[in-house]
C-alpha cells in the first residue's frame, strides 16, 4: 500500500500507523537521504527473515540497520573513541558504518566477525519511525539483490509491493547507495564508495 507522507514534517499519526505495523512484524519501503530502503524492526525475526526472501539475498550476508542518533549506536556497536570522533563528524549523512557489534544485536544482523554496519541518515521521514518504533529499522536497498535500487515510490510500489506492508512515499529520491566504511580496530577503510564523499579519509 502506497501512504504519502511530508518528507520535511512528517504528520505523527501516519508514522504511528507505520510502527504499529512494524511492531507486528511488518515490511516497508521507506526514503533514506541517498535511495528508498527496505526495513523491518530488528527485533522482529518474522519481519527479518521476510526482508531475506523479498530481497532474494543469501542469509550470510547480513542487513544494516538505522539508529535514530548517536547516543543511541552505543547499543548496538562498540564505538571507540575515534570511532565517535568520525561519525560525530558525519551523521547525519550518507554513510553506513561497520563497527563491533554488541550482544544486544540479533544474530541475522551481525556477520561471522559479530560486526553491523550502522546508518543515521539525514531524512525525518526515517528518523521520526526509528524514533516512534524505540530502536533500530533495518535497512537495505529496495530492489532485489544484484539489481538496481529503485528510487520511485510508485516504481516499487508496482514491483515490489505485494509483497510490502507499506511503501512510504516520500518523493523520487535518485541517489546512489551509502558510501560503507569500516571503523574496525580504529582502521578507516571504504568497503563501497556510494554518495558519501570520502576524500576526508586522506585528513583524518
Amino acid at each position: 500500500m502506497l501512504l504519502s507522507i511530508n518528507p520535511d514534517n512528517p504528520q505523527p499519526r501516519l508514522i504511528k500507523r507505520i510502527v504499529e505495523c512494524l511492531k507486528q512484524g511488518g515490511v516497508i519501503a521507506y526514503p533514506t537521504d541517498t535511495t528508498y530502503g527496505i526495513g523491518c524492526d530488528i527485533f522482529n525475526k518474522k519481519g527479518v527473515k521476510k526482508i531475506y526472501q523479498i530481497k532474494q539475498r543469501d542469509p550470510r550476508k547480513p542487513f544494516s540497520f538505522i539508529c535514530s542518533d548517536l547516543s543511541d549506536v552505543a547499543n548496538y556497536a562498540q564505538v571507540s573513541n575515534f570511532a565517535f570522533k568520525i561519525m560525530k563528524r558525519h551523521l547525519p549523512g550518507p554513510y553506513t558504518f561497520v563497527l563491533e557489534a554488541t550482544r544486544v544485536v540479533p544474530d541475522l544482523l551481525t556477520t561471522k566477525q559479530k560486526t553491523v554496519g550502522i546508518r543515521i541518515p539525514q531524512n525525518p521521514i526515517a528518523l521520526a519511525i526509528v524514533q516512534e518504533l524505540g530502536h533500530p529499522l533495518v535497512t537495505t536497498s529496495a530492489n532485489i539483490s544484484g539489481e538496481e535500487s529503485i528510487g520511485d515510490p510508485q516504481e516499487i510500489e508496482n514491483s515490489l509491493g505485494r509483497m510490502l506492508d507499506y511503501v512510504v512515499d516520500g518523493g523520487i529520491l535518485m541517489g546512489d547507495p551509502s558510501t560503507v566504511i569500516s571503523l574496525i580496530d580504529d582502521q578507516i577503510e571504504v568497503l563501497r564508495q556510494g554518495s558519501g564523499d570520502t576524500s576526508w579519509i586522506h585528513g583524518s
